[in-house]
């Protein structure tokens, strides 16, 4: 007689073993079409797996998260069902449910077309039509090993006899397809809907080693409805649109070549615009006390082993061995250098806080098949600061980064930000007493300052907790910029100190904060997320001034001149075209601002100005329309 207590605290008694999907009918029948799965005790279980005991249940539906992560999961399934029975010789291997989606490796001589994935969705969507019954069964471990080899899956039965030889496993079947699963799965193949799409196509080390032959990875989207699975689909193109490498190469502001692998070339005006990142940085730090510094970028071994980099970082850092038989790194982050500069000299508590701040070059080794443009580099500038103070003062310090961090994104326009409090990880340095310390003064940080936030559980990094500052796009995507991480860990590893009003040596906190992250990173992001039409305080090119007749060129160069003498970047185009043309031309190169000038504007000193997006035009005198533009500018459009 299994008693049953909802999550609202109610209880439900039942005179034999029930299931998830029982419970749910006996609530209603809304909710019963709805649930996909339910938590036992908080471990996801089958729909219809029966519930012998008292047990905590949590009904789980199609759009909450753990649902859509479940029918991402069986949609998995279904396409390796689908192509098994298109291509019976085809070995399935894993299929797992990932962000916005799914994907599945096969073992297949024959590539995978284009033309295939609309044959494979087609099939997929045929089994959903049969709403098969999706079936639990435990089997032996030899037994299930024994059963895959018999039908020619190799890869799966490797699967199963790397698990140990004592645990049972669980299997799923669906029509005549069965694979090896955790589970949970839905009720069956008419539960996931049609809400999905095949995508792309590409290739997948087995097991992810090199070593290891090449599969064919199908991946997917699948979405709880058709409405978003539509606007999925409609983000995707709006990011193709937006994709900063095609808008870099159309803007003339970057490119990248084999030579130099994740590393940018950056042209003239992406670099105005790189300048312009860092000027305001400069200037909104400055002005929040913070001092700027600059370290070296190679560094000898003993100090990456002493801060504890060499051992949990070692892998990604570029490293040179001197003829004297010394080992460098060229760094690929700046803190150790920080507290180098903190450690010249002696502070006293009266110093505190001390906040350090670099534009440092850093360089970190990534695989070659994850370089993506600027978004994933190997040599990358850190907008980096590290604040120096007491235990007491973390509370304050915290808040007042995350204020100057929320305040920045503002003027770039990205007013969604997200904040995730990441724990300590399992590999890391320090006692669990320091952690617990540096843990709490974090979340009182938040708490007091009244942000919400959401746990990231384990993805501190090795060395501190920290705050991870996500931005949400124009377009609906997630990307993690800024960071603020409590240290209490390294200045002691690098014997850094400071008076105390004891008179006696005390351990500085060491708060690591970073806004854009990487400036590299942060353009991609900001391009993207303006689609290539930067506010006017960021463009490389401000002002356009246009001529409509050959008359006006000695007063175009006279605008441009007056322009940059205020700090306006500005240029003219005296070619013999006509006006609509050069308009055209230069709103498809994003000028925010264009001032046409002709025989009236002249006579009288006026600039007729069109603003990019706008088919108004207005005329002003040239001294309103600069005063205009400063005005604008130097409010960064707030």
């Amino acid at each position: 007689m299994p008693k049953i207590t909802l999550p609202d605290g109610s209880v439900r008694q039942f005179d034999t073993s029930v299931s998830g999907k029982d419970v749910a009918a006996s609530i209603g029948a809304g909710l019963a079409k709805a649930a996909v799965a339910v938590r036992v005790d908080g471990r996801l279980w089958d729909l219809t797996r029966p519930i012998e005991n008292d047990a905590k249940l949590e009904i789980l539906t199609r759009d909450s998260e753990a649902g859509l992560e479940l029918l991402r999961h069986d949609a998995a399934h279904v396409l390796a069902e689908a192509v098994k029975e298109l291509w019976p010789d085809t070995q399935v291997t894993i299929g797992p449910a990932i962000e916005n989606g799914f994907y599945y490796d096969f073992a297949r001589e024959e590539a995978f077309t284009d033309t295939d994935l609309e044959t494979i969705e087609a099939r997929m969507k045929e089994i959903v039509d049969r709403d098969e019954p999706i079936l639990r069964e435990v089997w032996e471990r030899d037994k299930a090993a024994e059963f895959f080899r018999g039908i020619g899956e190799a890869y799966k039965a490797e699967i199963i006899e790397s698990i140990p030889s004592d645990e049972d496993l669980t299997l799923y079947r669906q029509g005549d397809f069965i694979d090896l699963c955790r589970g949970p799965h839905l009720p069956s193949t008419g539960s996931l809907g049609k809400a999905f799409k095949l995508t792309r196509v590409s290739g997948a080390y087995w097991r992810g080693d090199s070593n290891n032959e090449m599969l064919q990875r199908i991946y997917g989207t699948a979405w709880s409805s058709e409405k978003e699975l539509r606007n999925y689909l409609h983000m995707l193109e709006e990011a193709e649109k937006r994709d900063h490498r095609r808008l870099g190469r159309a803007l003339d502001l970057f490119h990248f070549q084999e030579e130099a692998p994740g590393a940018v070339f950056w042209h003239p005006k992406g670099w105005s615009l790189f300048q312009s990142l860092v000027g305001y940085m400069r200037e909104t730090q400055n002005a929040a006390g913070y001092q700027e510094i600059n370290t070296p970028e190679v560094v000898a071994r003993s100090l990456w082993e002493a801060s504890g980099h060499w051992q949990s970082f070692g892998d990604n850092m570029f490293t040179t061995v001197t003829v004297d038989g010394r080992t460098f790194a060229i760094k690929p982050m700046n803190c150790p250098g920080h507290v180098q500069v903190f450690k010249q000299g002696i502070t006293s508590y009266r110093d505190l806080p001390i906040r350090l701040a670099e534009f440092g070059k850093c360089h970190r080794y990534e695989p070659s098949g994850a370089l993506h443009g600027m978004m994933r580099v190997r040599a990358f500038t850190q907008d980096d600061a590290h604040i120096f103070c007491t235990p007491e003062q973390i509370t304050s310090e915290s808040i007042a980064v995350c204020e100057l961090i929320l305040g920045i994104y503002r003027s770039f326009g990205f007013t969604d930000v997200r904040i995730k409090f990441a724990d300590r990880p399992e590999v890391r340095v320090g006692e669990d007493s320091v952690w617990d310390q540096a843990e709490a003064a974090l979340v009182k940080a938040l708490e007091v300052a009244g942000l919400e936030y959401t746990h990231n559980p384990g993805e501190g990094a090795f060395y501190g907790p920290k705050l991870e500052f996500v931005l949400r796009d124009a377009i609906g995507r997630d990307w993690q910029c800024g960071t603020l991480q409590v240290d209490l860990n390294m200045p002691g590893r690098l014997g850094a100190s400071y008076i105390g009003e004891d008179g006696e040596k005390h351990l500085p906190v060491m708060l690591h904060r970073a806004i854009f992250g990487s400036l590299e990173r942060f353009m991609g992001i900001l391009i993207e997320h303006h689609a290539g039409n930067l506010p006017l305080w960021l463009a490389p090119v401000q002002v356009k001034v246009l001529t409509i007749t050959s008359d006006a060129d000695e007063y175009a160069n006279e605008i441009v001149t007056v322009l940059r003498s205020h700090g306006l970047r500005a240029e003219a185009d005296l070619r013999n075209e006509k006006i609509s043309y050069k308009v055209r031309e230069h709103s498809v190169a994003k000028i925010p601002m264009q001032f046409a000038v002709g025989q009236r504007e002249v006579e009288n000193r006026s600039v007729a100005i069109r603003r990019l997006g706008s088919k108004q035009q207005d005329v002003m005198s040239l001294d309103d329309a600069i005063a205009a533009l400063r005005a604008e500018i130097e409010s960064r459009g707030n």
